[in-house]
């Protein structure tokens, strides 16, 4: 099955072939290399900018305004920070021309820790991309959600936010993309660019099929009855890991997916806490101001009579960067006994 590098690589060839999308760009996007995590090899459309994240945001801007679809990267999130005003530009124009010019553009770039990349490469932006109004943001955990939300985010006519986690780039899926072969083998022989010279090389591209998973709306993963856990992108993976240890001890979790951080469906939320009474939110940005809190905010607003214990947010460390040894990594960032810890202290609470 593909890894998820791959799967963001067929979406956006769909995207090239059936979705009118004419530039994807970004650093290193283009050939030789075809994106640092190998994510845009092989496309038609692809082409390397400058190492200018200000240039690469407000390029697709114009391009997006003239009335085309593109989708841009920004190599990793790390260095999204000075593009804030024009990012606060992209998501208010449409609302301010009252319809009159969408902003139709993808802004893919990798986030999160998971691959020792120290201070420079380990940020996380879920939490900040949340604070920017007119924007979608989306995080997948898995190659066929990171295929279906990239077909979503395509085709939407405002700008969205495609938050691509760095840990996850190269897992391979538990379930086959519409149109993939079966074979991996094969797969890698038709979309993987060659070790080497790669001059004459050209894909080969499956016969892939339209597959969207719909911006807004979560997936339950497990379902429980004792409590809740939330999360999205690679942390999904340790929530399931979580669950099924704590089925061990006869305690029921029930796992969610967001998969849109914003609009985030609050919907599935609802009915699960609804039904559990307890829930605890686990992502990797930064504690102070994470997104989570603004979920656990409107929990205790709208759901404080069905609360059986304290809603727990699991998140990273509120430090200035994330060191390169393994430890200072692990310490930073959510582990997989940090979730155990908050989910037992939950179950067990007593209102």
């Amino acid at each position: 099955m593909a890894n998820m590098a791959q799967a963001i690589r067929m979406a956006l060839h769909y995207g090239e072939k059936n979705l009118a999308v004419k530039d994807i760009f970004g650093q290193d996007v283009g050939a030789p290399l075809g994106g640092v995590f190998t994510a845009t090899q092989g496309l038609k459309t692809t082409w390397n900018t400058p190492l200018d994240e200000r240039g690469i945001v407000g390029m697709a801007m114009g391009i997006a305004l003239a009335g085309d679809r593109c989708v841009a990267e920004i190599q990793f999130c790390d260095y999204i920070f000075n593009t804030m005003d024009l990012l606060k530009i992209a998501g208010n124009t449409n609302w301010c021309s009252n319809g009159q010019y969408p902003v139709p553009l993808v802004l893919m770039t990798p986030v999160g820790a998971g691959i020792r990349g120290s201070v420079y490469h380990s940020h996380s932006f879920d939490s900040w991309a949340s604070r920017l109004p007119g924007w979608k943001v989306v995080m997948p955990s898995n190659p066929l959600d990171a295929y279906g939300l990239l077909i979503s985010a395509i085709k939407d006519p405002n700008p969205v936010m495609y938050l691509a986690p760095k840990a996850l780039m190269r897992v391979r899926g538990e379930e086959y993309i519409p149109g993939e072969p079966e074979d991996e083998k094969e797969l890698k022989s038709m979309i993987d660019a060659p070790i080497g010279d790669r001059s004459k090389w050209e894909a080969q591209w499956p016969e892939l099929q339209e597959y969207a998973v719909p911006i807004g709306k979560a997936k339950i993963l497990r379902e429980g009855k004792d409590i809740t856990l939330v999360s999205y992108g690679r942390h999904v993976l340790v929530c399931k890991e979580v669950a099924e240890a704590l089925a061990l001890d006869g305690i029921s979790v029930e796992v969610i997916d967001l998969r849109s951080i914003y609009p985030y469906d609050w919907a599935c939320i609802k009915e699960s806490v609804q039904k559990t009474g307890r829930v605890v939110l686990v992502n990797e940005d930064t504690e102070v101001t994470n997104f989570a809190e603004h979920l656990v905010y409107r929990m205790t607003q709208e759901l404080f009579y069905h609360l059986m214990a304290r809603p727990k947010v699991v998140a990273g460390k509120q430090l200035p960067g994330i060191g390169l040894h393994p430890l200072l990594e692990d310490n930073s960032v959510p582990q997989k006994h940090d979730i155990l810890t908050a989910v037992r202290d939950a179950v067990l609470e007593v209102p």
